[in-house]
């Protein structure tokens, strides 16, 4: 376990050299807190919904920020130590490659961790120091949408691993990775709504349905955190798309998870058998 935390720690200080966290952290901060303040406004007043308004704008825009930056601090982390030369001599040391690839993504999960509970908590904070006033419930959704977001930039590391296990050229990875963020965000619900407009709810109903939307790691995120009751839910205008799709919370978060523990455990796979 000490190996696995010395590249942890190594790829931290390579984060923190090459600014990845200062950019990120601030990035957030910085669109967080403009959603705190003016995203209050479909509301009429800044009031006791004003955090819910946060949860619902921040998740939107999470679905969209956070898997492109996921993918562009993973997607070279094998393939491009390999091109540089610096696996070979990473390997040299007592440490195997699972614990190499283990370090890594714990490293890349505390930087992405890091960056959102900062820049996320900064609009939080700016709301309570500001004197609105905020229910229980509304801290409750606001501290998920944190986890969740860690656990989608989870899945996104865990994926962009798997991609550069498989690459063979940073160039590739890299293009490959806004291939996959493009698929994941954008041309997969485009798709399954043009199909379920042409449905009419014929053929994708109930379990097929859900068993589609958990194929799609944002999918599982948004209904998490889009789909909830009381405010949070009327304000996204998801909770009647949740209520069709019948999939719990412990269920979306288990799908979140599933996509962070198979990607990363093929990826360990294909990198157990390369050539250096």
């Amino acid at each position: 376990m000490s190996n696995v935390l010395t590249v942890a720690r190594k790829e931290v200080q390579e984060g923190l050299r090459n600014c990845w966290v200062l950019a990120t952290t601030l990035l957030l901060a910085a669109l967080a807190l403009t959603l705190a303040f003016l995203g209050s406004a479909p509301t009429g007043n800044v009031g006791v919904r004003a955090l819910d308004v946060v949860v619902v704008s921040l998740s939107s825009l999470t679905i969209f920020l956070l898997p492109l930056i996921a993918l562009l601090i993973s997607h070279d982390a094998i393939v491009g130590e390999m091109e540089r030369g610096t696996m070979l001599l990473l390997l040299s040391y007592p440490v195997g490659r699972r614990q190499v690839l283990l370090g890594k993504f714990l490293g890349h999960l505390a930087i992405l961790g890091f960056a959102t509970l900062v820049g996320y908590g900064a609009a939080a904070v700016a709301l309570a120091l500001s004197g609105t006033p905020v229910e229980a419930g509304s801290w409750t959704a606001f501290a998920s949408m944190i986890g969740s977001s860690i656990l989608l930039g989870a899945s996104f590391v865990a994926i962009g691993y798997l991609l550069s296990a498989l690459a063979r050229e940073r160039g590739t990875a890299a293009g490959t990775a806004v291939g996959i963020w493009l698929v994941f965000v954008l041309i997969y619900d485009m798709a399954l709504l043009g199909v379920l407009a042409v449905d009419q709810g014929q053929t994708l109903a109930g379990g097929l349905l859900d068993a589609l939307l958990l194929l799609n790691p944002t999918d599982a995120y948004r209904l998490f955190n889009l789909g909830g009751t009381g405010d949070v839910g009327a304000f996204s205008g998801m909770s009647g798309l949740t209520r069709t799709a019948a999939l719990s919370p412990p269920a979306l978060l288990a799908a979140l998870a599933a996509w962070t523990l198979l990607p990363l455990g093929l990826a360990a796979l294909v990198f157990d058998r390369r050539e250096l």
